[in-house]
Formats: C-alpha cells, sequence, structure tokens
C-alpha cells in the first residue's frame, strides 16, 4: 500500500469518526427537546397568553410578530402578527419567575380559532413537561421553583416568629413578621395592618443600613439593599384590613453601631414607618430547613 493510500484511508476514517460523533450529539439533543406549543395568530386581533407565573424574559424568532406583557398584569402576555401573511413559521420563547421555559411555533391564520391561552390549564390537561430548572443569578445555584415555594410557605404562616420588631402611629401598624435564611439568603416577612378607614398606598418600601444615631438626619452615611424577589406586588392596604409580603435580601452582617432600617413610605401621605433590625436579629434568623414545606 503506497503514500497516498494510506492519507486516503485516515481521511476516510476521520470523516466516518466525525460524522459519528455528529450523528451521538444530535442524538443526545433529541433526549432533552422541549416540545413547543403551536399558535396561531392574525394581524387585525391580539392573543393573549397567561403564565403561571410573572414574565421575566421573551425573545422573538422574527420580526413578524410583535409580543409584549399586558399593562398592570406581570404574568400576561399579548401577541399579534406585524405583518399580514408571512410565511414561513416563526416562533417565540418565554422564561418565567417560577424557572420554566416555554417554546411556540408560530403561524399566520386570517381567522383563529383561539386568541387566549391559560398555560396553567394546558399544562395540566395535556400532561405536558416544562423546562423548570432554569438557574437564575440572584438565586445562585437554587430552583427558581423552590424558591417560590419557600416564599409562598413564609407569606402563608401566620404565626409571627418575631414580636419585638414593629411600629405604629396614625392608625397604621407595621410589624417584621418573620425573619429566615437560605442558602446564603434573607428572607424579610412584613406585614401592614390598616385599623383606619383610609387607604394607604404603598410608594416604596426601603432596606437600608445606616448608623443608628445619624440615619435620621444623614442622606450619605447609609446603603440601601436592593431585594432579590419577593413574593406578590403589594401596591396598597384598604382601610380596616392586612397586607403582607416576603422579601429576599443577599445575606449580610451590620458593622458596630449600625442598624437596618426597613422603611415604608405612603404615597401623597405622611403615615410612614420604620422598622430597626439589630445584628442580634439577623444572627439568630430562623433556618427555612426547620420549616416544614407543602410540596
Amino acid at each position: 500500500m503506497n503514500y497516498k493510500h494510506i492519507l486516503f484511508l485516515i481521511l476516510i476514517l476521520g470523516v466516518n469518526q466525525l460524522l459519528f460523533a455528529q450523528d451521538n450529539v444530535q442524538s443526545a439533543l433529541k433526549l432533552g427537546k422541549i416540545e413547543p406549543y403551536l399558535m396561531n395568530v392574525t394581524y387585525d386581533k391580539t392573543s393573549h397568553l397567561i403564565f403561571p407565573s410573572n414574565i421575566r424574559y421573551v425573545d422573538l424568532g422574527s420580526e413578524s410578530i410583535i409580543a409584549e406583557k399586558a399593562d398592570d398584569a406581570e404574568n400576561v402576555l399579548r401577541i399579534k402578527a406585524a405583518v399580514k401573511d408571512f410565511e414561513p413559521e416563526t416562533n417565540f420563547s418565554v422564561i418565567t419567575n417560577d424557572g420554566k421555559f416555554y417554546n411556540f411555533n408560530v403561524y399566520y391564520s386570517p381567522f383563529p380559532e383561539d386568541l387566549s391561552f391559560n398555560l396553567s390549564a394546558m399544562e395540566k390537561e395535556g400532561n405536558k413537561k416544562v423546562g423548570n430548572k432554569i438557574l437564575f443569578r440572584e438565586l445562585g445555584n437554587q430552583p427558581a421553583s423552590l424558591t417560590d415555594l419557600i416564599l409562598e410557605t413564609i407569606y402563608q404562616n401566620n404565626k409571627p416568629i418575631i414580636k419585638h420588631i414593629g411600629a405604629a402611629k396614625f392608625g397604621i401598624q407595621f410589624i417584621l413578621k418573620g425573619l429566615y435564611n437560605h442558602e446564603g439568603n434573607y428572607y424579610f416577612h412584613l406585614e401592614l395592618k390598616n385599623r383606619s378607614n383610609v387607604p394607604f398606598d404603598i410608594e416604596f418600601i426601603h432596606f437600608k443600613i445606616a448608623e443608628k444615631k445619624l440615619a435620621k438626619r444623614s442622606i450619605i452615611q447609609h446603603q440601601i439593599l436592593k431585594p432579590l424577589r419577593s413574593y406578590q406586588p403589594l401596591d396598597a392596604i384598604k382601610g380596616k384590613s392586612i397586607g403582607g409580603n416576603v422579601f429576599i435580601l443577599d445575606q449580610f452582617t451590620l458593622a458596630e453601631d449600625h442598624v437596618l432600617f426597613i422603611e415604608i413610605f405612603e404615597k401623597n401621605g405622611g403615615r410612614n414607618q420604620t422598622l430597626q433590625v439589630q445584628n442580634l436579629d439577623l444572627i439568630h434568623a430562623q433556618l427555612i430547613d426547620e420549616m416544614q414545606l407543602k410540596f
């Protein structure tokens, strides 16, 4: 066998190995395939998709379709065709706050049979598996679905585990109901009771680290902490009612003579409330592992 024949055989073997490797990769990818939903859209009407959790990310496959979250509804996506009679098909993908990934193949239809879809009902009825292991940077290696379960469990726990941190004036009572620690994060369970007849419209809630003696008069000596996530939107507390929320913050401790101020401000009002959390409260936060999570 001459030199040219040897080179030819080596080349053939190399090509075969490459094709075999590609086939193996494609077979492996098929095992993890997420089956897309099929959807028809039109130009003159808007379709709506209701997701089980708030929408975090939307990616459109082409400019043939347009989509955006509905006003004041974080889990509703409205979508329609940007041009008439587009072809071929296009697609879009959605990631929700509970860590689920959704994929849709989209076709144009002048007269779609359906315009509104409830993804929760569709998943339950069709037993459709949706990938729910997407990890968000702020949550580390913890799945978003587990984070949401922890938030819900804490929120549903009506028994306060902290009884010494609160503020009350003008018919409003603001308390830290519970403080928990899990996987490098704090969970703050806050409750607001409105004993007055006037609704309390919330402008914002601040978590601020500052020196205790300077906090009220200094605008520089403080650090604002941004929550990673909360259980639910909280905009207002009606008269004679109670509202609450759970916030997740990165784990931290306080320097000497510093405290954590949790401030809630009333929109167009002066019934603002402030809580003070000491370092001793932080280091004695209850472990989530000691709670009973309801899967």
